[in-house]
C-alpha cells in the first residue's frame, strides 16, 4: 500500500513536492475510497489535473524512474551514468542532486525509502521502518559510507558482502536484493507490483495483456472487462503461432534476415481477433458472427481498452499500484469513468489496488466518486517550478451571519464549474487570443 511520494529537483520540479495518499482528516464523503492495512490508511486513487506544461506528467515520471532505478541500478556497469535530469531554470540547481522518497506499507510495517543522486553517483540513500513503536533506521548511506543497523533483517555476513559490492552508481537496496538479503527481497517484491503506463502510447501493454490471456482465469476477466465497456463486440480471441522464417520478405537482405531469424527463433507471434454479430438483409441479428483482426478494424479507443485490460486486471488481482498518464486519451469519457470506478469499488477491487492518474477530463470532477483529497492539481509557480496541491486544502473566507469565517470546500460543490472558473488554479492562462484572431485575418489573393 502506497502512502506518500516526494520528489525534488527533477525536470520541472524544483523544491520538494509531496503526492500524499493519506486521507484528509474530518472528510466524511466516500469513505469506501479509504483502504486499510494494519494501523495504516490510504486512498485507493489519486487524480492529477493541470495545464499542459504544468508538470503533472513529471510527477508520474519521477515515480516511474524511482521504480526503474530500484530494479536496474545494481545490474548496470560501473560506467553507466544515472538519469540525472535536474531543474534547469534556477541558478545552481543543475549541480544539485535529484531527490526521491517513497513511503509504503508491507504487512504491518511502514517503510520510508529514499535516495539522492547526480549523473555519476548515489550521494545518499536511506531506509526506515516503523512497526509498533517509533520509526527506526535500517540503513543510511552518505557517499561511499553505508551504515547498517542490526534491525535490518538478513545475515550480517551477506549484508557486509553487499556493502562491499555496492558501486557508487548503484543502490544499496538493489545490491542487497541481488545478495538475497531477506528484508530487501520483501521490499523489491512490493516494487514489482508498481507499474507506469503512458496513456498516449499503450502498445507495449498489449504484450502483458496477451501474456495474461494464456491464463484461463485472466482470459475470462479480460472478456468480462471488455464486455462491460459495451464495445459491441460479441467475443475476443487471441491466436498465437511459432516464428516461421519463411514468412520473412524475400527481398530482405541476407544479413538482416539472418539476424532476425536468430533473434526470433523459438518465439511466438500473436493476432487479436474481434467477433461481431452478423445481420440479415432486414438488419436483424442472425446466429452467425463475423471475425476480423482487432488491429485492422477496431477503433483507437477499443484498441486502448484491450491494451489496458491486462495491466488493470493484474493490478486489481495483486493489489498493485498502477500509474497512468493521460488516462483519458482515445477513450470516451464514460469509458474513462468506468476504468476509474473499478478501482473505487471494493467489489471489483477487493485487494486494495491503487490508481494514480493524470488527466484533462473535467467530467470526472462532476461524475466520479472521487473525494476532495483524491483530486490534486499541478501548476508552475513564479519561477516556473511545478507545485502540487489537493482540493481538500482549499479554505474559503467570507462573512456569514455577521461573522468572518473560514469554510472548507463542500462535497456537493460543482467542482467542474469552479475549476473552469479558475478557482482552483492549474488551468491554462491564455494571452490576448482575440488580438491573435484580429491580427490573423487571411486575405484572399487577387486574381
Amino acid at each position: 500500500m502506497l502512502i506518500e511520494f516526494k520528489v525534488a529537483n527533477y525536470r520541472s520540479i524544483g523544491e520538494e513536492q509531496t503526492l500524499s495518499l493519506v486521507p484528509a482528516p474530518k472528510q466524511k464523503d466516500h469513505l469506501q475510497n479509504i483502504i486499510s492495512k494494519g494501523r495504516y490508511q490510504a486512498l485507493n486513487a489519486i487524480s492529477l489535473y493541470g495545464p499542459n506544461g504544468g508538470g503533472k506528467s513529471n510527477i508520474l515520471r519521477a515515480m516511474s524512474l524511482l521504480d526503474r532505478l530500484v530494479h536496474v541500478s545494481a545490474r548496470t556497469s560501473s560506467t553507466t551514468r544515472l538519469p540525472h535530469d535536474p531543474f534547469l531554470l534556477r541558478e545552481g540547481w543543475e549541480e544539485k542532486p535529484t531527490r526521491f522518497e517513497i513511503t509504503f506499507v508491507i504487512e504491518e510495517n511502514r517503510y520510508r525509502y529514499g535516495l539522492e543522486f547526480t549523473a555519476t553517483q548515489i550521494t545518499s540513500e536511506w531506509l526506515f521502518r516503523k512497526s509498533l513503536g517509533r520509526e527506526v533506521s535500517l540503513f543510511t548511506r552518505e557517499g561511499e559510507v553505508i551504515d547498517v543497523s542490526s534491525g535490518f533483517n538478513g545475515s550480517k555476513r551477506i549484508i557486509d558482502a553487499a556493502i562491499e559490492a555496492t558501486r557508487t552508481n548503484a543502490l544499496f537496496l538493489s545490491t542487497c536484493d541481488n545478495f538475497n538479503v531477506e528484508e530487501a527481497k520483501s521490499i523489491m517484491q512490493w516494487f514489482s507490483h508498481f507499474s507506469m503506463i503512458d496513456g498516449l502510447n499503450t502498445e507495449f501493454e498489449e504484450i502483458q495483456t496477451v501474456e495474461l490471456w494464456q491464463d484461463k482465469v485472466y482470459r475470462e476477466k479480460i472478456k468480462d472487462y471488455l464486455a462491460s465497456l459495451n464495445l459491441n463486440i460479441v467475443d475476443v480471441d487471441v491466436s498465437t503461432k511459432d516464428f516461421d522464417e519463411s514468412e520473412l520478405p524475400d527481398d530482405l537482405p541476407k544479413n538482416i534476415k539472418s539476424q532476425l531469424t536468430k533473434n526470433l527463433a523459438g518465439k511466438q507471434s500473436y493476432t487479436v481477433f474481434a467477433k461481431h454479430r452478423f445481420y440479415d438483409a432486414n438488419a436483424l441479428p442472425t446466429g452467425k458472427t463475423y471475425s476480423w483482426q482487432w488491429e485492422e478494424r477496431e477503433s483507437s479507443g477499443a484498441k486502448k481498452a484491450f491494451q489496458l485490460s491486462g495491466p488493470i486486471l493484474w493490478a486489481l488481482a495483486n493489489g498493485g499500484v498502477l500509474i497512468i498518464d493521460e488516462i483519458e486519451a482515445k477513450l470516451h469519457p464514460i469509458m474513462t469513468l468506468n476504468t476509474i470506478d473499478v478501482f473505487l469499488d471494493k467489489k471489483s477491487n477487493p485487494n486494495n489496488a491503487q490508481l494514480i492518474f493524470a488527466t484533462h477530463d473535467t467530467n470526472l470532477l462532476s461524475y466520479s466518486s472521487l473525494r476532495r483529497d483524491q483530486i490534486c492539481f499541478a501548476e508552475k509557480n513564479q519561477w516556473e517550478s511545478t507545485e502540487i496541491y489537493s482540493l481538500s486544502d482549499f479554505v474559503y473566507f467570507g462573512e456569514k451571519n455577521g461573522e468572518f469565517k473560514s469554510e472548507k470546500e463542500r462535497p456537493d460543490t460543482d467542482k467542474e464549474k469552479r475549476y473552469f472558473e479558475g478557482r482552483y488554479g492549474a488551468i491554462p492562462v491564455l494571452g490576448d487570443f482575440q488580438k491573435f484572431i484580429r491580427n490573423t485575418q487571411w486575405q484572399e489573393e487577387e486574381n
